[in-house]
């Protein structure tokens, strides 16, 4: 049926939906939000943004996702990956800009999906993606450094570049907060060690309470310890947003679009990265499009809702399978339960103290970092593939993940296309006694193609001379599996040079796609029908 390939996950789990699956999926999805909630703040927190639009995210992201994914499990939400991207935006063009780059980003996945671009994403290299998300893992790390150690920052001092916070703490290194870093170790153990006895409670829920109740009630934390509260508004009930200062302007789209093709690549990535992992632990299959198309409609909607950008979450994708959860419905009550909690319980997210969030995002940068897979790479990986993860992680770090995927992308491509070429080779054959073509004629010479033909090696074509005792020039191409345009006008080159020179060219083997390329081209009636033999021995005949 036309546009089943967009069809939601929800429509094909409903039927044979039973009581006892209800059960399930409402236990998962209630326990995801526990994880969900914490991380949902620190996260808003890491973006710039103030905390209650990490659960705006949550709420609206989550639900519209997991109604019109294309994946059984799928929670979708604030996630780290985006934090840096989220803080630069909101740092240098206001909420109003990362408003209009999100719902621009949202458009792109739903054409994304529209148009069947799902299964494209795999071809972004493993190295791009390990390089920038180790990365973020650094910038989100360093930028809670300041939270951890409960330092100040002179008036005027905001910094932005991971860089700029390096400097700015150690110039505040003086103001250092005893107080904060007790606070934070404890929370840091707790979240290290908790998980190793009890998995049932979220370790992020123990940290915060436990952290909330050290400030509370031991004396003097209090005087040296920030808490949500304190820095930031905490509203009870639904958002209201404010539209009047958004900007939908070409000028200020175009400056966006940047920042908007980022948001929707790496919201592709990591949601179809973590349908791939949920796939595994439910033995499912989702579907891509579908997916891309919610994802669109879920970050318009979390802007629209007063919340940042948002994608899969693997972490609470994983816990809501390893709880029972096997439809969209978990993730849809994951949402609910987080609305009730925002209408209700918001309030008390105050009582949250800052070095405790920076305790749980320096978790979330350590899980997210894969710190043996880059290690890995670099041990056993080309030369080629460690400079790309290399500079996409250095520049991530140093600059923004706009210009690291930008250049790791350019350098991926242009050191792929060397690799190609280089496996590309013209050999002459020579009238060698024990070869299949021992005793040819002086006056043929034989040139075998290896590899594709394409604009990065199309260049070894001049290679194939000919010189005045030649009459038949041959070209064996049973392992050139394509060739492009670029390739293609060599080629014609060629035999215009043949046909000057009074030598007859006469192509051997020629694949399915070559063939066809050079029929659409005009080159097989230039050469002649007739020169177009299918094996070696053929061409050979014809030059007798």
């Amino acid at each position: 049926m036309k546009g089943s390939y967009l069809k939601p996950k929800l429509f094909s789990t409903i039927k044979g939906y039973t009581a006892q699956q209800l059960s399930k999926d409402l236990v998962a999805g209630i326990i995801v939000a526990v994880i969900a909630l914490p991380l949902s703040i620190a996260l808003a927190i890491a973006s710039g943004v103030e905390p209650a639009c990490g659960i705006y995210t949550a709420i609206a992201a989550g639900f519209i996702v997991s109604m019109l994914g294309g994946s059984r499990v799928q929670i979708a939400g604030p996630t780290a990956a985006f934090a840096t991207i989220v803080a630069g935006i909101v740092a240098t063009k206001g909420m109003s800009g990362l408003f209009v780059a999100t719902v621009l980003a949202g458009i792109m996945l739903i054409l994304m999906g529209i148009f069947k671009l799902g299964g494209l994403i795999k071809y972004i290299p493993y190295t791009i993606t390990t390089g920038f998300t180790a990365g973020i893992a650094v910038t989100i790390f360093i930028g809670q450094i300041k939270d951890f150690l409960g330092l100040s920052y002179a008036e005027g001092v905001k910094p932005i570049e991971t860089i700029e916070k390096i400097e700015a703490n150690i110039d505040s290194i003086s103001t250092f907060s005893w107080q904060a870093l007790l606070v934070g170790a404890v929370c840091l153990i707790i979240l290290i060690v908790y998980p190793k006895f009890e998995k049932r409670v979220p370790p992020s829920l123990i940290a915060v309470v436990v952290g909330a109740l050290m400030v509370k009630f031991i004396p003097g934390l209090d005087s040296g310890v920030n808490t949500i509260g304190e820095l930031y508004d905490i509203p009870m009930g639904l958002p209201k947003v404010d539209f009047s200062g958004i900007d939908f302007s070409l000028s200020n789209i175009g400056a966006l679009l940047p920042d908007a093709f980022t948001i929707a690549i790496l919201a592709a990535i990591e949601s179809l990265l973590s349908c791939v992992v949920a796939d595994n632990m439910v033995n499912s299959r989702h579907n891509s499009n579908a997916e891309l198309v919610a994802q669109g409609a879920g970050n318009i909607a979390s802007v629209f809702f007063g919340g940042i950008p948002a994608t899969g979450a693997i972490a609470r994708t994983a816990a809501n399978a390893k709880n029972g959860g096997r439809t969209p419905i978990a993730g849809m009550v994951h949402a609910v339960v987080l609305l009730l909690v925002l209408l209700f319980l918001m309030p008390y997210a105050g009582l949250i103290p800052m070095p405790t969030i920076a305790a749980i995002l320096f978790m979330v940068a350590y899980n997210m970092s894969e710190w043996r897979r880059f290690v890995r790479i670099v041990k056993t990986a080309p030369i080629s593939d460690i400079a790309v993860m290399v500079v996409t992680f250095g520049l991530t770090v140093i600059f923004d993940l706009v210009i690291a995927i930008e250049v790791g992308l350019v350098m991926a491509f242009v050191l792929f296309m060397k690799r190609m070429s280089d496996e590309t080779k013209i050999i002459a054959w020579k009238n060698d006694p024990e070869s299949e073509l021992a005793g040819i004629a002086e006056n043929i010479k034989v040139f075998e193609i290896d590899g594709p033909l394409f604009f990065g090696s199309a260049d070894k074509i001049p290679d194939i001379v000919a010189d005045e005792n030649t009459k038949y020039l041959i070209l064996r191409m049973r392992a050139v599996n394509a060739v492009d345009s670029t390739a293609m006008n060599a080629l014609e080159a060629l035999n215009d040079k043949c046909k000057k020179m009074g030598v007859r060219l006469i192509l051997s083997h020629v694949n399915e796609q070559p063939m066809k390329i050079m029929k659409k081209s005009g080159f097989v009636e230039a050469v002649g029908t007739e020169n177009f033999v299918p094996h070696i021995h053929d061409a050979l005949n014809l030059c007798k």
